[in-house]
């Protein structure tokens, strides 16, 4: 997960016309559909086991569509449902959620060969003042590498103002996994660091198709894979949060394609 010392013009990647645009929409929509249809179920005593039947059936059922984790490349599950340390891909099961827990639910659907990504942090009950923090924090984090997507801007620039975020806040970012670009493929190039300096990595274009989603940590940015060869956990079990969207630039900005209903365009494009 490496990157060029200097910016650089896209190479492979492929831009998106209008007529794509539209159904990666439809996608990023129906993600979003999933994480606000699964939001009550998310309580003290479920299981994500529970949490992962149920968001299946609800894509698979109500929406028409499939659920891109299921079998990809092994995965077992529809869904991913990462818990406290747990920094992302973990996999549902019998664990049932405790009040003060707060989880990521990440959503990834497939409709009509296009892909929506999507995730989002829940409290489980009454979260502490520390996991509040971590977790508004997260999500900032996302709102402010949003804020830099627009044209003639380098992925380098949207790593280094999400890292130096975070870290002035006194947390860490993990830099094991990144985001990705997003299509008629689940990961496409390029990827996209959630640390960096500004005027490397790839410079940005219209029709480029992309998700920012950074794992901020409570403690050290370093992270270990667990037995299971998916679930990504903090090594020095400190709490974790992430918050996922999909984006696009467009000719004179950003659209956020799997915007929920809850959220603020405007609050998100704003700075602070």
């Amino acid at each position: 997960m490496q990157h060029g010392p200097l910016r650089r013009r896209r190479r492979d990647f492929h831009l998106k016309t209008p007529e794509e645009l539209e159904k990666m929409r439809v996608a990023g929509r129906l993600a979003a559909e999933v994480l606000d249809f699964i939001a009550p179920y998310v309580k003290p005593g479920v299981t994500t086991e529970t949490l992962d039947r149920l968001c299946h059936e609800y894509i698979v059922e109500e929406q028409k569509a499939i659920p891109a984790p299921l079998n990809y490349r092994g995965f077992p599950k529809s869904i991913c449902t990462s818990v406290n340390h747990q920094v992302c891909h973990g996999i549902p099961g019998n664990k049932r959620l405790k009040n003060g827990d707060i989880i990521n639910i990440d959503i990834t659907v497939i409709k009509d060969g296009w892909h929506g990504d999507t995730s989002k942090m829940f409290f489980v009950g009454e979260p502490s003042m520390k996991a509040k923090r971590l977790v508004n924090v997260a999500q900032e984090a996302l709102y402010r590498g949003i804020r830099e997507v627009r044209p003639g801007v380098d992925l380098g620039q949207i790593g280094h103002v999400i890292q130096k975020y975070v870290e002035s806040q006194g947390y860490s970012v993990v830099r094991e996994f990144c985001g990705h670009g997003i299509g008629r493929e689940f990961h496409e190039e390029p990827q996209v660091l959630h640390y960096g300096k500004p005027d490397t990595g790839v410079i940005l274009e219209p029709g480029m198709t992309f998700t920012i989603e950074p794992m901020v940590n409570a403690g050290k940015r370093q992270v270990k894979l667990l037995p299971d060869g998916w679930t990504v956990v903090t090594k020095d079990r400190s709490l974790s949060a992430q918050w996922e969207h999909t984006l696009a630039v467009t000719e004179d900005g950003v659209a956020v394609l799997t915007l929920r209903d809850e959220e603020d365009f405007p609050r998100i494009l704003r700075s602070e």
